[in-house]
């Protein structure tokens, strides 16, 4: 059985209530839920967590490497700042895809860099939180294709 690991950073846990403008009404709770349910005739394994720490991300991430196929991580403002994170990806070894709900590229400047994106085999950006399950048929279907 094929295990996903979706990982959220810091402020996720407000989602629904935070910037709504933005980052839409849908909770995290929901957005796993709608992922579980997109799993499920897969038959894919789904493991969900957030923290507001780098060093619980980074933590998961090394963890991954025995638990997990693949990665759909939603580094939230680390994904600008984070070298620690990059290089966690880099080390783990474990296919991940750069995930945003709103379209980074369409925000401020410094929205438009991203060290995960070195290491991600792909980004997902503006699609709120349907992102989610497009980044779970994205890192499938990479999967599918390294056999």
């Amino acid at each position: 059985m094929t295990a996903i690991l979706f990982l959220n950073g810091p402020n996720l846990n407000l989602l629904g209530t935070r910037q709504p403008e933005v980052y839409g009404h849908t909770t995290l709770g929901d957005i796993e839920q709608m992922c579980r349910a997109h799993a499920a005739p897969k038959d894919v394994r789904i493991g969900f967590e957030q923290s507001n720490h780098e060093g619980a991300l980074i933590d998961a991430i090394h963890a991954a490497r025995d638990q997990y196929d693949g990665i759909v991580l939603n580094a939230g403002a680390y994904t600008h700042s984070s070298v620690a994170l990059m290089d966690a990806i880099t080390s783990a070894a474990v296919p991940t895809i750069e995930l945003h709900l709103s379209n980074v590229h369409a925000r401020e400047e410094f929205r438009h860099h991203s060290y995960i994106a070195r290491v991600a085999v792909g980004v997902i950006c503006g699609f709120g939180a349907h992102g989610y399950v497009l980044a779970l048929d994205a890192i499938l279907a990479h999967l599918a294709r390294r056999g």
